[in-house]
């Protein structure tokens, strides 16, 4: 439990951490289609991007495993 504790905290932060792609409902109206078929993420964004994806997954995997041992008793 512990370490499915200390994952969610990091993954909070990280996805926190990250900058917005987007104005908000009102770039919505007009000159979203630039921000959101804009290129690949650079520099910090892609290190976070990328962090927030395996923090996930090893999210779900610890949470797998402990849903499993305590099914187990």
């Amino acid at each position: 439990m512990i370490t499915e504790m200390i994952v969610s905290v990091l993954l909070i932060t990280v996805v926190v951490l990250q900058e917005s792609k987007s104005g908000g409902m009102g770039s919505s109206i007009g000159g979203a289609a630039d921000t959101f078929f804009g290129g690949k993420a650079r520099g910090k964004d892609a290190i976070l991007s990328r962090l927030t994806v395996i923090l996930g997954v090893i999210f779900a995997l610890v949470t797998l495993a402990l849903v499993e041992y305590l099914n187990s008793y």
